[in-house]
């Protein structure tokens, strides 16, 4: 988790950098090619997760990899919007193929830790988060450094570091590694059979189409930090160390976030996270009317942003496991992925053309935060009133697993 951060966090933050500085392309093209890739990465995650528990997660994983190689390659070379689109969506479709096989197996191996009350599943979702942005703290501080040599060269730098870990997952994933199923030696289901779980579970949509919008919210992290640290400082200098200093933030203040969640229950964890974000959206807009003050407005609204996602995405995870009934993880994991990398897609380019109004003078410089804040708000009002008092509880949540799956 840490090598994979490295490699992404040293390519990926600095592509507005290279698609406006280099490529010169306009506010909506930035904002496509973004939403593209997060569309191919997490949109595609539920056939990704299917895949996984269909034939189990190793050599899902290994071709994942090898995909993501070819992939920043292709992305370093590209010199036109065609060929970054391109780029991008190999790049997602890398990560959709490997990211839901690791993530559905910690969800299988959580569960069997909390069943022999080693620790709670939540609990080993935070250490996960934790372990992952060791690497986003090397990442962004490497790229900052590269920034001074072309994007090419760093995307190459970036492929050779998954061209290692391929043979590493080759060397040491083991064969067993299958998320399959939530118990040992169970045969593993069909395409078809997996796709039906999912998409018949009512309760287990309606919640990731809520919890949506904080994938949303935390990719502007890619489009709004590097436009808005433009316009407000004249350089994205700071930009490697804004997502440093996230992650520094991330890694202290995860274990804390956790202990907070399971004292506060899902319900209100998962609620009050979504809050947060959406708050988070309104403190640039208060500060980005004095130059001196933009800066600090920048770094409360990503210090909050995260604060909010340290406090939802555990238990957040933990009930998708228990909506799903503890099997076909990688998909249900997938799912949540798609549907959040839909909404990131349609958001990001409502947002670069919300951006190209402010440029055009035709609404207000605080338009992009307000209707961020308002999307994120609403589902949190949503999720409290859909959610009733102890609809996210664990025990609730085992009453309505579905029962062909317990």
């Amino acid at each position: 988790m840490v090598l994979f951060n490295v490699g992404f966090y040293l390519v990926v933050p600095f592509l507005a950098v290279h698609l406006a500085d280099e490529l010169h392309l306009a506010a909506w093209a930035i904002g496509l090619v973004l939403g593209l890739r997060t569309f191919s990465q997490q949109g595609l995650f539920f056939l990704g997760g299917s895949l996984a528990d269909r034939f189990g997660a190793r050599p899902i994983v290994l071709l994942g990899v090898a995909l993501r190689v070819v992939a920043f390659v292709a992305l370093g070379f590209a010199e036109h919007l065609w060929s970054m689109i391109v780029g991008v969506v190999l790049v997602g479709l890398a990560a959709a193929l490997f990211a839901p096989a690791v993530e559905s197996t910690n969800a299988v191996y959580g569960h069997r830790l909390e069943a022999d009350g080693v620790l709670a599943r939540t609990e080993l979702f935070g250490l996960e988060q934790m372990c992952s942005r060791l690497g986003s703290v090397v990442g962004p501080a490497l790229g900052a450094v590269l920034l001074v040599v072309p994007f090419r060269w760093t995307a190459v730098a970036a492929a050779g570091l998954f061209a290692l870990l391929w043979l590493a997952f080759a060397r040491w994933l083991p064969d067993d590694a299958s998320t399959s199923a939530a118990e040992p030696g169970a045969v593993a289901p069909t395409l078809r059979q997996v796709w039906r779980t999912v998409l018949v579970n009512r309760s287990f949509l309606f919640f990731v189409v809520l919890c949506a919008t904080q994938l949303l919210a935390y990719n502007q992290l890619y489009l709004v930090l590097p436009e808005q640290l433009d316009r407000s400082t004249g350089s994205q200098a700071a930009l490697g160390w804004f997502f440093a200093g996230a992650a520094v933030l991330v890694i202290v203040g995860q274990g804390p976030a956790v202990a907070c969640a399971r004292r506060l229950g899902h319900r209100n964890a998962i609620v009050g996270g979504l809050a947060l974000i959406a708050l988070s959206f309104l403190v640039p807009p208060l500060l980005l009317a004095d130059p001196g003050r933009a800066l600090a407005g920048l770094v409360g609204w990503v210090a909050l942003l995260h604060v909010g996602q340290m406090l939802m995405v555990p238990p957040m995870r933990d009930v998708i496991g228990r909506l799903a009934g503890e099997r076909n993880l990688g998909a249900h994991f997938g799912m949540l992925s798609t549907v959040g990398g839909l909404a990131t897609l349609v958001g990001s380019v409502l947002v670069g053309w919300i951006y190209d109004l402010v440029d055009a003078g035709r609404t207000t410089a605080a338009a992009p935060w307000l209707a961020l804040a308002a999307v994120v708000a609403a589902s949190a009002g949503a999720m409290w009133l859909w959610s009733g008092r102890d609809r996210l509880s664990p025990a609730a949540l085992a009453r309505s697993a579905p029962a062909s799956r317990r």
